[in-house]
């Protein structure tokens, strides 16, 4: 890789590193996996670099489908980092805001990670059902019976009266990248 591509490639990993985690943590439900799957995705990303024509959404499904892959994992094959002792930041949010947040986050807990995956990409990421298709290598179908699944799941897991929209996932998204 010559030096501009260096460059380039230096420059979109600070301009997306920030947004792909998150995008990982929402996939996978921890951060420290979050962070191993997007640098595995980074760093597969960085060998094909030229060859790559749209780098978001490259990374992007690179970024889930490693994720997906460190969920499933053997739980013997993971590192048990000792960070996990470590208290969380205080957040500024009123209370309610992080209840929210962590009662939609403890429902996506309850889907298969395949299933969250889809949930993730299509209101958090805002892919349409073609894109998300295509980032997770699979068929349209797929993503619509995923869809309508997950969502199934999630109002029985939050309760009927709950209503689910785009601006859901985008609090969770407020509260993974505030807590990254």
């Amino acid at each position: 890789m010559n030096s501009d591509e260096e460059a380039n490639y230096r420059s979109f990993v600070d301009a997306q590193a920030h947004s792909l985690r998150g995008l990982a943590y929402l996939t996978c439900g921890d951060w420290q996996l979050a962070e191993d799957a997007v640098f595995t995705a980074l760093a597969k990303l960085y060998d094909r670099w030229r060859r790559v024509e749209r780098p978001e959404s490259y990374a992007r499904s690179m970024v889930v489908r490693a994720a997906i892959d460190e969920v499933r994992r053997p739980w013997w094959r993971r590192e048990q980092p000792g960070s996990h002792a470590m208290p969380e930041r205080a957040a500024t949010d009123s209370a309610h805001e992080v209840d929210e947040r962590l009662r939609i986050q403890a429902a996506l807990a309850h889907l298969p990670v395949r299933r969250r995956a889809v949930l993730v990409l299509r209101y958090f990421e805002d892919l349409t059902v073609q894109e998300t298709a295509e980032a997770l290598n699979c068929p349209v179908a797929t993503v619509k019976s995923h869809t309508v699944r997950g969502l199934r799941t999630l109002r029985e897991v939050l309760g009927a009266d709950t209503t689910l929209t785009a601006g859901d996932a985008h609090g969770t998204e407020h509260y993974a990248t505030r807590h990254a």
